[in-house]
């Protein structure tokens, strides 16, 4: 009876991939990040949980002092992130002090963010090489004729080590 008959799942699969996409989705009330924003996402996927003392201490070390994060900027973003349904909260009892809350993405979170990163990844590479020739131009640019040829030596040495060091983390 069954023999030589094909089920059609197509339409069902639809349905089902409907479905999956508003359960992962429905609780996202915001479709744009700032880059800080986007920032604080990708620190908290890396790590998979942070508390946001942490968070704090990563950002400081991924902005090499160009810039500071304070608890007074992170909290209220991290606050809007839950609100906004990226992020998911954990009370955890920290063993020499109080309770702290440590964040973690909601599946939604993490797939908006793979899908961003996936999309944008060959761009932002560019924009890292296009930033660096503009960087190191500047900074050469600056000092004296005589001194030029070996700042650009130099630079040479430092973005080699700094590429070094990225191929290893990676």
């Amino acid at each position: 009876m069954w023999l030589g008959k094909f089920l059609d799942f197509e339409e069902d699969i639809k349905d089902l991939r409907a479905k999956i996409k508003e359960e992962i989705f429905d609780n996202i009330k915001k479709s744009k990040l700032t880059p800080l924003e986007f920032t604080i996402i990708e620190s908290i996927f890396n790590n998979e949980k942070l508390s946001g003392y942490d968070l704090i201490n990563n950002l400081n070390k991924h902005f090499a002092g160009t810039w500071k994060a304070q608890s007074g900027t992170v909290y209220p973003i991290l606050s809007k992130l839950k609100k906004n349904g990226f992020l998911n909260i954990e009370h955890v009892k920290s063993a020499i002090g109080p309770i702290k809350k440590v964040y973690s993405l909601t599946e939604a979170g993490e797939e908006l963010l793979k899908a961003k990163v996936n999309k944008i990844f060959q761009e932002q590479l560019n924009f890292i090489e296009n930033f660096l020739v503009e960087l190191t131009s500047i900074y050469i640019l600056s000092f004296s004729k005589e001194y030029r040829e070996k700042k650009t030596d130099e630079v040479r040495k430092s973005i080699k080590e700094t590429f070094d060091n990225v191929k290893n983390r990676i």
